[in-house]
């Protein structure tokens, strides 16, 4: 196993790891930037209020996303598996 396999197996991983958490953290932005909007327009600075429609936005992201996400994951699981015979020598 070489330098470069192992970077570039870590390249690939956060790579992989930065795709899958993209649809969910940009949801909880767009979610969060308006309810800060709602809560600057109407001077409400209560905490929790943006908790509960970021939990549900992420929920419904998840939902939405949740198929593609698992076949990438997989897909990636089974390559890295696949390549282990090609590593060891």
């Amino acid at each position: 196993m070489t330098p470069e396999s192992v970077l570039t197996m870590g390249q690939q991983a956060l790579q992989l790891a930065l795709l899958l958490a993209a649809p969910l953290l940009l949801a909880s932005l767009a979610v969060g930037l308006l309810v800060g909007v709602f809560q600057a327009a109407t001077q409400i600075n209560e905490m929790t209020l943006s908790f509960i429609p970021k939990v549900l936005a992420m929920a419904v992201t998840l939902a939405l996303t949740g198929p593609w996400m698992l076949q990438l994951l997989s897909e990636y699981t089974r390559q890295l598996i696949e390549s282990i015979p090609a590593l060891v020598r």
